[in-house]
């Protein structure tokens, strides 16, 4: 599927999906919430998909909403498929993605990119890259969820430093704040994708799909809850190709080669 402002690629067992207006910024548009959308379902779809990354082309992740957007008026424009059922309204299907879905945060991150950042399961971020969430500044508020995301994944304080200054963080600090993991600028993309491949090849399909939904159910339950849920998965996954799979290459000392069955 060819697209307007998003480059997707497969590279091994994992998709790219690269935001391309390097010219902007990468800055966000409604073409690029729709075809971001579109190529998440490609990805979800793919079988030889194991794994997903988000990144920016050129020197940003993504530098926010474009101002010639925010000047037209169009920033309510919903992306085609949108509904109140999702998980988290607008940006949902990130969070129902069945893969391991990373952000690679190569460089400016602002606003709604860093929102995009925050509905990953995991985010890579490149030394130096430039971080904020400016919205006090613009007399907007948290957008798309960001008040409830950012404490739960760096704490309160952290968030509401972040939130009611809108200054500028850099890579290292987002990294000490537990935001991103930190990566070297140079090499930054083939580091994250090696870590990504990694994912791909080593996990079983099946495993990854349902811890993601134990890290999200998590949330709400209690203990007890969790872990009464966890054993009724446990005895589930003793009956699965996998498990027999991740024990006998385990014994074999070789590469494993999981179906997600």
């Amino acid at each position: 599927m060819d697209f307007a402002e998003l480059q997707y690629a497969v590279v091994g067992r994992a998709a790219v999906l690269t935001i391309h207006r390097p010219e902007r910024l990468n800055a966000w548009t409604p073409t690029l919430e729709a075809e971001l959308r579109s190529a998440i379902r490609q990805a979800n779809q793919d079988d030889g998909v194991r794994c997903a990354v988000l990144t920016g082309a050129g020197r940003a992740f993504c530098a926010g909403m474009d101002m010639q957007v925010l000047r037209a008026g169009q920033t309510n424009t919903r992306a085609p498929g949108a509904s109140d059922e999702d998980a988290a309204q607008r940006y949902g299907y990130l969070w129902d993605f069945d893969k391991p879905l990373v952000a690679a945060i190569n460089g400016a991150t602002a606003g709604v990119g860093l929102c995009l950042a925050l509905y990953c399961d995991l985010r890579y971020v490149a030394a130096g890259a430039k971080i904020t969430a400016p919205y006090a500044r613009r007399g907007l508020v948290a957008e798309h969820g960001m008040a409830w995301l950012l404490p739960r994944l760096i704490g309160p304080m952290h968030a509401a430093d972040l939130l009611l200054s809108g200054r500028t963080i850099l890579g290292e600090e987002a990294e000490r704040m537990g935001l991103a993991n930190l990566l070297p600028a140079e090499g930054f993309l083939n580091a994250v994708m090696q870590r990504v491949q990694e994912i791909a090849t080593a996990t079983s399909p099946r495993s990854i799909r349902i811890i993601k939904h134990q890290l999200r159910q998590a949330r709400y339950q209690t203990l007890g809850q969790a872990t009464r849920s966890a054993d009724l998965e446990i005895a589930a996954c003793r009956h699965t190709e996998d498990f027999k799979e991740g024990v006998q290459h385990f014994l074999e000392k070789r590469s494993p080669q999981f179906t997600g069955r």
